[in-house]
């Protein structure tokens, strides 16, 4: 009952800590601009939205509290301890790389950044001397006592959190979209991005602290737990971003949250690497870096290797996508999902679906091929104000006006009304916006 009534108190006093964080509110208005801008992707692309900013925006910020107590337990396993100091350094160093990168906002480049000048700082100590002002002494300061280790455990538990996030909601994070192929062909695909605010609360050793002993033993820290212990509560950012036209976005997903994970394995090697031999803190931090980059690079190869499949064929009109609560979503549609006929008329351009689809003004019968190529009779009666297409989102033709491009953005991307990243097609004689 003691080791309870403890808890709470340090919890809501970590609690008022988070709530209080600025931070925590520059993340919440981070994902905000993230979703308003997929939006707006949406209403250009296919004059419709898929996904509502307010909805996704609460169910971001509830799993992230979710995600934050999961990681939060990990790390009070763990033992890895983290300084005032280092969360604001960490804050600061992420919003500096965010301006070149948003992927950047991940927390393992702003960690394996501090550990490289923190080794660069100790090879070098008068480099320590060339900043006279109280803002320069602060930061070298807080650099030199920061705990490498126990930084780059956050990383590895952070991304495990991740794993677990992508897997289990990274399709519904997708956007379809409209990509130019390597052939200069305009084929559908997905952007998957997704970003979360992680509430932490951090337990952390605090020496000559009345309190009561820990029911278990943390992993690192040894004896520093004996003198008292406290929980600090602050915010973190995680998240991914990818990219496919050669495969389904569950697919993706899948495959993204196994390197994840794997990442998450190999970073937390490297902490205990460091913590046993910290000369080798440096490559460490590099690898830190590196390995998530090695992600990045390994999905470009995978996408670069195989071909797009969000693409019509001779059989019929590939679905890319299918709007929510719609009549297709109803029928259980899926995007990659072919429709060969409607209402026994044989379709392979959206003109012919119009036609077909007029052809009974009452009802509409599709006859689809799933995903396995097998044959599938749907029916459906239609109603005034409803989807054109019942919702059907189709893969794009050579008709398409507009389609993205493949890059990666910066935060005034987020921010400006125009949508940097969304070309218009060359031959219909406008500039690219």
């Amino acid at each position: 009952m003691a080791m309870f009534m403890e808890v709470v108190q340090k919890g809501l006093h970590a609690l008022l800590q988070l709530l209080t964080h600025p931070f925590y509110y520059v993340g919440i208005i981070f994902i905000v601009l993230q979703y308003r801008r997929q939006i707006l992707f949406e209403r250009k692309l296919f004059h419709t939205k898929l996904h509502s900013l307010v909805s996704e925006t609460w169910r971001t910020v509830l799993w992230g509290w979710i995600g934050g107590l999961l990681a939060s337990v990990l790390m009070a396993v763990v033992g890895a301890t983290i300084q005032a100091e280092a969360i604001l350094l960490l804050w600061i160093v992420s919003l500096l790389l965010i301006l070149f990168r948003v992927r950047f906002l991940c927390w393992a480049y702003a960690i394996g950044v501090i550990g490289i000048l923190q080794a660069v700082l100790g090879w070098f100590p008068s480099l320590s001397l060339l900043g006279s002002s109280d803002g320069a002494a602060w930061f070298t300061g807080a650099l030199q006592s920061l705990n490498m280790p126990a930084l780059l455990a956050l990383v590895a538990v952070l991304h495990l959190v991740e794993a677990l996030f992508v897997r289990q909601q990274g399709t519904r994070t997708a956007t379809p979209m409209f990509y130019e192929s390597k052939r200069g062909k305009i084929v559908g695909g997905y952007h998957l991005q997704g970003f979360w605010p992680l509430a932490l609360f951090l337990l952390v050793p605090m020496q000559g602290a009345n309190t009561v002993p820990l029911p278990w033993t943390p992993l690192l820290g040894g004896d520093l737990w004996s003198g008292g212990w406290t929980i600090v509560g602050f915010p973190v950012m995680i998240g991914f971003a990818e990219m496919t036209r050669s495969r389904l976005p569950k697919e993706k997903v899948r495959m993204s949250a196994k390197l994840l994970a794997g990442y998450a394995v190999a970073v937390l090697l490297l902490a205990i690497l460091a913590k046993l031999a910290p000369v080798l803190t440096v490559l460490s931090s590099l690898l830190c870096i590196a390995l998530h980059e090695g992600l990045l690079v390994y999905s470009r190869w995978d996408e670069a290797k195989r071909s797009p499949i969000f693409v019509h064929d001779k059989r019929g009109l590939k679905i890319l996508a299918i709007l929510p609560n719609s009549a297709a979503a109803g029928l259980e549609l899926e995007a990659g999902e072919i429709i060969h006929k409607v209402n026994g008329v044989a379709v392979h351009t959206k003109r012919e679906l119009h036609q077909a689809m007029q052809l009974n003004s009452a009802f509409c019968k599709l006859e689809v091929l799933n995903l396995e190529g097998e044959t599938k009779f749907v029916k459906h009666a239609l109603f005034s104000g409803e989807h054109h297409q019942l919702g059907i989102l189709l893969a794009p033709d050579q008709e398409a006006m507009y389609y993205a491009e493949e890059k990666q953005t910066h935060i005034i991307a987020y921010v400006r009304k125009k949508l940097v990243g969304l070309l218009s097609k060359p031959s219909s004689g406008t500039k690219p916006m």
